[in-house]
């Protein structure tokens, strides 16, 4: 099946992410979000990332233009009407996407693909909502989108080879590389990563060290770029929290017991980043 016109529901950063690296690939794409705040803030984003790009001599005005011309905004799921491929990238809650995929199901063409963005819940259970199974599958891309070159491309249990052939083809086509993940929690990146995050706040709590140190032993002893603490913030407190309490939940191995000092964070409002608060102060 050829994608050529794709809906991305959810405009926050990694919604804005997948819409920007789809426009800029040649697809008709539409971004939605029943917030226009949210959408608005979206676009411009996209529109400020492409044109430090064009800064960086990386792409030029014509390429920024033309992008910006593939891009629509929407606040109406009705748009899907028309699309080929539907890639959801809202708040990481089963009950949220549930909602979201069963209200797609209704209003998407009978040959669209609806794919999910999700880093950690289960494929299977969000396909189970819709009258397509088979046409339902993850795509988890990396955060910063439009810089990181890995999307997992998750099977659930009755995702056909063709939807995941259509699906592999069009990574590519973004210039990304897919990777084929089996429908388990966390899939391989954050049922890597997560615990990782996890065992250092515990380093903290424990009293083992501060955050910078914990950050400069991996950075320097282990060559990561950034720490696992600065990472955290960046992701967000609650994200990994969640991700955590997934993993958790679904193996039910102690080894992925969330650090209290993460749920105490998380519980006073230190998001990281996003908050100007967690493991390191930011300027709001």
């Amino acid at each position: 099946m050829a994608i050529k016109k794709v809906m991305v529901i959810g405009a926050g950063q990694m919604g804005a992410g997948i819409a920007q690296v789809c426009a800029q690939s040649g697809f008709d794409v539409f971004l939605n979000d029943m917030n226009e705040q949210a959408l608005e803030k979206g676009m411009k984003n996209i529109e400020k990332l492409l044109t430090r790009s064009v800064d960086k001599e990386k792409i030029t005005e014509s390429d920024k233009s033309e992008a910006l011309n593939r891009l629509q905004p929407s606040t109406e799921l009705t748009d899907a009407e028309s699309c080929d491929l539907v890639i959801e990238a809202v708040v990481e809650n089963m009950e949220v996407k549930t909602k979201v995929f069963s209200d797609l199901d209704k209003i998407a063409p009978k040959h669209a693909i609806l794919a999910s963005n999700t880093s950690s819940l289960p494929i299977t259970e969000i396909a189970a909502v819709t009258n397509r199974p088979e046409q339902v599958i993850g795509m988890h891309f990396m955060n910063p989108v439009p810089v990181m070159k890995l999307v997992e491309i998750i099977r659930g249990l009755q995702t056909s080879d063709e939807t995941y052939q259509a699906i592999e083809e069009m990574t590519n086509n973004l210039s990304k590389a897919p990777v084929e993940v089996n429908d388990f929690p966390g899939f391989v990146a954050n049922r890597v990563l997560m615990p990782m995050i996890n065992e250092a706040i515990y380093t903290v709590y424990e009293g083992v060290a501060s955050p910078e140190d914990v950050d400069t032993v991996m950075k320097l002893g282990m060559n990561h770029p950034m720490g696992p603490l600065t990472l955290a913030d960046f992701i967000g407190l609650d994200t990994c929290l969640y991700i955590m309490e997934v993993l958790y939940e679904g193996f039910g191995d102690s080894k992925y017991r969330p650090c209290p000092l993460l749920r105490k964070y998380v519980k006073a409002g230190w998001l990281g980043k996003k908050s100007g608060r967690g493991f390191y102060q930011y300027e709001k």
